[in-house]
């Protein structure tokens, strides 16, 4: 989670209760209600290795004002900790229901490959030019022409799935004693979609691959912190599903949301939200609604 009072905590907030609304009411959607448990040790917070968790770390975090059952919780070897009710999201079933719910409300999809942002406002589906362009290129604005944002950075994370189930928490700490950037985190996927298990954030970092040792780290301590998983018994006994690699789309000075002209044409920005795309997304969409238009007026008045 954000840091209090930021931009982001706020489109975060503005986010919570449109999932929570989904977990609630479309199961369909692959959210689902799950218990969340954050535990902090003050030496991660003083060697700043959190970054990962970022205000998740604090003893009283700001985002207890609305989630539900929200109540500290000290787990032994952690100096402070928090339980409350958070949602879920297996992104496989979610991501295409997302996108059938785009398509329902008319929305036409294309790939392309641009070199440049302006290129994008040759391929509207009425054959006339666009009027805005909303870019959420992710780690390519760091590359692409007009943009070229010298700020974004890949933050890699490594996952493995498995059929395994655990207690019914989702586990996040601030850091762990294998690496400064290497985290422990679990979430059990609704529907049977297995139980997930982290991770890293590796910043720089563009390797594409599995690590396999740290692969047995991460299981590790996922085993450690819920032992349900294998019934008290070690990591041999999780049943791997697959192994996964993500690149978060890190920007240094924190995301982009802005407008800005690019070749005699409004483009919002939206993009370098790191590991927070989720859980920012509804409130940052509501953000660049407002952005668009904004520009559509100005364009009105010239």
């Amino acid at each position: 989670m954000s840091a209090k009072g930021s931009a982001a905590a706020e489109w975060e907030r503005n986010t919570w209760s449109e999932l929570e609304r989904l977990a609630r009411l479309h199961p369909e959607t692959g959210i689902h209600f799950q218990d969340a448990g954050v535990y902090n040790r003050n030496k991660d917070v003083e060697a700043g290795k959190t970054v990962a968790i970022a205000a998740s770390t604090v003893s009283d975090p700001w985002f207890k004002e609305f989630v539900p059952n929200a109540k500290e919780k000290l787990p032994p070897g952690y100096d402070n900790g928090n339980l409350f009710t958070s949602v879920c999201i297996d992104t496989a079933v979610y991501l295409p229901w997302l996108k059938s719910q785009c398509v329902k409300a008319g929305v036409i999809f294309k790939r392309g490959v641009f070199n440049h942002i302006g290129e994008a406002k040759h391929v509207h589906h009425s054959n006339r030019p666009a009027n805005v362009i909303v870019n959420c290129t992710g780690l390519a604005a760091g590359k692409l022409g007009g943009v070229e944002d010298k700020e974004m950075i890949p933050a890699r994370g490594q996952t493995v799935l498995v059929r395994n189930d655990g207690d019914g928490v989702m586990y996040a700490t601030s850091g762990t004693d294998d690496g400064d950037d290497e985290v422990c985190y679990t979430m059990q996927r609704p529907a049977g979609g297995g139980t997930l298990l982290g991770g890293c954030y590796q910043k720089g970092n563009w390797e594409s691959q599995p690590d396999p040792n740290l692969a047995v780290r991460i299981m590790k301590r996922a085993v450690a912190i819920c032992p349900t998983l294998t019934k008290g018994r070690g990591i041999e006994h999780l049943s791997i599903i697959r192994h996964g690699v993500g690149l978060r789309p890190v920007r240094l000075s924190g995301a982009r949301l802005e407008k800005e002209k690019i070749g005699g044409i409004w483009v919002v920005h939206n993009y370098g939200h790191g590991g927070s795309g989720y859980q920012a997304s509804y409130g940052c969409s509501q953000a660049v609604v407002k952005l668009v238009g904004d520009a559509l007026t100005v364009r009105a008045r010239l």
